[in-house]
């Protein structure tokens, strides 16, 4: 039982060992562990005598015969049925059970389609829209799916049960690079071949029959944790009406000259061919020297990365030369300028002059630079690769230098590079130092601090290479976003997410959206091929665009009046955020003006991942406000970034990636090693992933059910930007899912077959100091809960929802009302058992929105009140602010109670009593007269009191008791005389005494030795120093509840 100074929020306790089907298993690892177990018995037996031996056997035999499973639950409700109430409760709570045949009848009913009014308006309660942020279809969700979708979801159900029309639309996405890099593993895992083996068309439709089984497998995950969509109008970023609305996007931008085309930098990716966003790009850390493996070539080789390699250019017509440096060797092949401060004195002399290319002798100018120099950094002087560097690209532009580029799309050498032409980049990188060293201009190699960027889906180096792509003009567009926020239109949470906003939209380039693959919306651009003339396909001028390529052809002719042409479409896909950027508006029937788009649009939340804050979701409020003219939605909330319980990244190649699935089913860790071998991992991988398992989850992970899932995400979002995901606390919550049932189930039982609730849940004016403390308590939970959901302090929020349900109504109202319920005053029970109903009932609603299933299993077991025609808690009234409850002088008064208890528990504690203990309460005839009416209550708050008597007279006190003061005019005793064994008890004191006082002798003559300052290390003697006062503090304990004991025989 908790008191009164319970902090106000306690974790549940957490698990030690797995339950359910991960002890079910029968696998190698519990065969192994059998076969152990027999081992050490046997072993045992070898080193005792026969008669404990056999008395242990037996206890074994008992133990086992305990752990009987219980049988497998199995869901007899068809399918879209309601579930049979009218078997009774089970004994203990079943997730599996509990969660079967719910989500099924939802959906066949109707109940989370939007509620519209007789005339098809909103409801005069308010809209609530969320357009579900679209998972990827490449895989299984995960639990960061998990917890946006208990965040969505739980706000859904909230503002639906405050009545308001609420649409939460679901749908996925395409996911362009990651979906066919998958497949094309997936392609070569199978058959040994590549997409350009199959062709264009074949290699699509085999990601269109990935992305029909993985869309299934979603659809079912989500359904699983209970998200209340309204399916009917589940999207897909590839589907023709979404396809419509990319291609109508990318007309218009072209015809107003937004959309343009450059031969510009890019992210590229060697493997897969394409130009990759900076959000597919991943950024390795290098402290110094590392030798890495790269995609592409033999395993065995290994590469140097994390070096500053010196080398000198010889000047023109000089014996001088000019000492540059770089972290990419190779790329020197394609330098076309070496920049030097202007006010730099050491390089005066060679302003204007040229330095002499090694390999092709080109002359390679001396500029000043007085932005990318820094002339404290090195030898002040800096090579320039402006067609191979971001920074140098910038360089490039203002002094008007040649770009050369030095790399084919496959990472080989281009015809540009001499004799390294035809080489792989970093065999060139090889080579190219060596060369250098032949030829007496290499200096030295450093260890340097470097960033590597990786590509996030083949692991590949990336390179900055120069191409003709398409791209977005987003300065005007940025300018609008930023003043939606400064104006308050939209509403950015956490604040740390807004300032990031800022950051991104106020430094903001331009953005490509060509990406060379097969799979997504191809760019609905032509390049018209005019007869009998010389063009350049990189120059924007022979392009048009067209919504149909009739159009496009019609464009043509405009543009090119009287010349013979051919058009042909752009080969490359558009980027899938150009896509995923129009959701909000595109989902609704955009550009048509639809019924959905009228009444759904603008939508209200964007819930999303802080990261993607940028690439996404600034990106819809540009696209959001220059289409349509509206910001897409009001409000958005950035969640944080799940991670293992170390803190570590999700990843695959670790095995920490957990299926919100398992955590609802629970499964063995055999089982999860072989759910590594489905996927693309490589061999190397899955070993290195599988000892992540084992160590992450070395008995598997145990069955908590959707409900614990969703509340102990819930319960870890706070406005940080990291979640530790402990599954140990998951597998806590289902304990207190555990503790709701069995606790609705006692009520039940409290109120008696037959019972039937008032008509209302208003006060009859008959209530007990307890019921009236309840019920004021239940009013403090909803009015902070639902400010905390409004806040969206999801942490917060459960707090309030756990601590009434655990702290106030299980352990302490259905506690106190136990004597009453059982008792003879048929009024005081009955008013006892409506309090007790409409706090049930109602918990049950304000917990509706962290736990479907558990709140729809219970509430449809509870008697309703006559004309109670909702025939769900989905669409039951969120519990608000009720007046009528407000009692403050009731929670005043029952503090006074809870600091009775408090004072009879610690009385009881120091005696060791634990049953039989007789409370006596003596106070000022105020307190008397508010403690008379609550005996039995404290007697049983108390636990282990046999009976609690408030007495007037002091002098009534029988002796031998013990006291401890409550406040000014209020003492309680507890009569202990003749009910301890003080000798047993003292004898028991002296025992721990001696052996404390032992461990503080020697360790303090360990202290006291001549050498112990110079000898033992500084924070060893610090913890030797708080072990000491720990002794100290134990001992001064002991002595005194000696001192307590003693007293008893005076």
């Amino acid at each position: 039982m908790a008191d009164n100074n319970a902090p106000t929020f306690t974790p549940p306790p957490v698990a030690s060992g797995s339950e359910t089907s991960v002890e079910k298993s029968k696998n190698a690892d519990k065969n192994e562990a059998k076969r152990l177990a027999k081992m050490e018995k046997f072993l045992a037996k070898q080193k005792v005598k026969a008669t404990p031996a056999a008395k242990e056997d037996k206890k074994v035999k008992t133990e086992k015969s305990a752990a009987a499973p219980e049988p497998e639950f199995v869901n007899t409700t068809p399918k879209g049925e309601k579930k049979d109430m009218s078997q009774p409760m089970a004994a203990t709570y079943n997730p599996k059970a509990v969660e079967a045949a719910w989500n099924d009848w939802w959906e066949k009913e109707g109940f989370f389609e939007p509620e519209l009014t007789a005339d098809g308006k909103i409801k005069e309660e308010g809209l609530f829209v969320i357009a579900a942020p679209p998972p990827n279809i490449t895989g299984s969700l995960h639990t960061g799916h998990a917890l946006a979708v208990s965040i969505e979801d739980g706000l859904s159900r909230w503002n639906r049960m405050l009545g308001k029309t609420v649409l939460f639309n679901p749908g996925t996405d395409h996911a362009g690079i990651s979906a066919q890099a998958v497949v094309e593993k997936q392609l070569w895992k199978e058959s040994k071949q590549t997409r350009h083996d199959i062709g264009r068309e074949a290699f699509v439709q085999k990601v269109w029959d990935w992305k029909d089984v993985f869309q299934s497998r979603i659809n079912t995950q989500v359904r699983r944790l209970g998200a209340s969509y309204d399916w009917n109008r589940e999207a897909f970023t590839l589907s023709d009406s979404l396809s419509r609305a990319v291609t109508e996007t990318f007309c218009r931008f072209h015809e107003e000259g937004i959309i343009y085309r450059a031969t510009r930098l890019v992210n590229w990716c060697s493997e897969l061919n394409t130009a990759l966003s900076n959000l597919e790009v991943d950024n390795k850390e290098l402290t110094g020297r590392t030798l890495l493996n790269v995609p592409g070539y033999d395993p065995k080789e290994k590469f140097e990365f994390g070096v500053l390699v010196s080398f000198a250019y010889p000047v023109e017509n000089s014996d001088e030369k000019i000492v540059v440096a770089t972290t990419r060797i190779e790329t020197m092949i394609g330098d076309t300028a070496v920049a030097v401060h202007p006010k730099d004195e050491r390089y005066k002399h060679l302003h204007g002059k040229y330095v002499i290319h090694p390999f092709s002798g080109r002359r390679v100018p001396i500029i000043l630079d007085d932005i990318v120099v820094d002339m404290a950094f090195g030898t002040g002087a800096v090579k320039m690769t402006p067609a191979h560097d971001f920074n140098d690209y910038e360089v490039g532009k203002r002094h008007n230098l040649e770009f050369i580029n030095i790399l084919n799309d496959d990472g080989t050498m281009n015809g540009n590079c001499g004799e390294f032409s035809g080489m792989k980049r970093f065999h060139a990188r090889v080579a190219v130092l060596k060369a250098l060293k032949e030829k007496g201009l290499y200096v030295d190699t450093v260890d340097n601090a470097m960033t590597v960027p990786l590509c996030s889906k083949t692991g590949d180096i990336i390179e900055p290479l120069m191409k003709p792509q398409w791209w977005v003009n987003c300065k005007d567009m940025a300018a609008d976003a930023l003043q939606a926020v400064r104006d308050g239109r939209l509403l950015i949470r956490p604040q740390t997410s807004e300032k990031e906003f800022y950051r991104w939209m106020e430094n903001i380039n331009d953005w490509c959206i060509s990406r060379q693959i097969w799979w997504g919306h191809r760019v609905p651009a032509y390049f018209v091929r005019l007869e009998n003339e010389e063009q350049d396909f990189a120059d924007g001028q022979f392009w048009v665009s067209g919504r149909t390529e009739q159009a496009a052809h019609e464009s043509a002719e405009k543009k090119f009046p009287g010349k013979k042409f051919t058009l042909e479409q752009d080969p490359d896909v558009l980027d899938t955020w150009f896509s995923s950027g129009l959701w909000p508006f595109s989902i609704m029937g955009w550009p048509e003006e639809t019924e959905d788009f009228k009444r759904f649009y603008p939508t209200t939340l964007l819930e999303t991942g802080w990261d993607i804050l940028f690439f996404w979701v600034a990106r819809m409020v540009m696209l959001g406000i220059k289409l349509t003219g509206k910001v897409p939605f009001s409000e958005v909330y950035c969640h944080a970034l799940v991670r293992d319980a170390q803190g570590r990244k999700m990843s695959k190649s670790l095995g920490n990636v957990i299926d919100p699935i398992d955590v609802i089913e629970g499964i063995s860790l055999q089982a999860l090693h072989a759910k590594l071998h489905v996927g693309n991992l490589d061999p190397r991988e899955i070993a290195k992933a599988e000892q992540g398992q084992k160590m992450d989850f070395p008995n598997g992970i145990p069955e908590c059910g959707t409900d614990a899932l969703r509340f102990c995400l819930g319960a870890y979002s706070a406005f940080g930007r990291d979640i530790n995901l402990d599954i140990l606390r998951v597998d806590g919550y289902r304990k207190f899912c555990n503790k709701l049932w069995n606790a609705t189930r006692f009520a039940l039982l409290k109120l008696e077959e037959g019972f039937l609730p008032n008509a209302t849940a208003a006060k009859s004016g008959r209530e007990s100091l307890a019921e009236r403390w309840i019920l004021n308590k239940l009013n403090v939970a909803a009015v902070e809960l639902n400010e905390q959901l409004g806040q969206r302090n999801f942490m917060k929020a459960t707090d309030a929802i756990y601590k009434f349900w655990l702290y106030e109504l299980c352990d302490v109202y259905i506690e106190i009302i136990k004597p009453i319920t059982e008792g003879t005053d048929a009024v005081a029970k009955r008013s006892a058992q409506d309090t007790l109903y409409t706090c049930l009932e109602a918990a049950l609603r304000m917990l509706h929105p962290f736990m479907p299933y558990l709140t729809e299993e219970l509430y449809q077991r509870l008697p309703r009140r006559d004309g109670d025609k909702i025939p769900t808690i989905v669409k039951s009234p969120f519990p608000v602010h009720n007046p009528s409850y407000v009692d403050e002088q009731a929670d005043a008064n029952f503090e006074l109670v809870f600091a009775v208890v408090r004072s009879a528990r610690s009385l009881m504690a120091d005696y060791n009593m634990t049953k039989g203990g007789q409370i006596y309460i003596h106070g000022s005839a105020d307190t008397a007269k508010l403690l008379l009416s609550e005996e039995d209550g404290i007697a049983t708050l108390a636990k282990g009191s046999k009976a609690c008597k408030v007495i007037r007279d002091v002098a009534t006190i029988p002796e031998g008791c013990a006291s401890q003061t409550v406040q000014e005019g209020c003492t309680v005793y507890l009569l202990v005389k003749g009910m301890v064994d003080v000798d047993a008890e003292v004898q028991k004191i002296e025992k721990k005494l001696a052996k404390v006082q032992k461990a503080k002798d020697d360790l303090l003559k360990k202290t006291q030795d001549p050498t112990y300052l110079t000898k033992v290390k500084v924070e060893i003697r610090e913890i030797n120093a708080a072990k000491l006062k720990d002794y100290e503090a134990e001992i001064a304990t002991l002595t005194s509840g000696m001192d307590t004991f003693l007293k008893l025989k005076d």
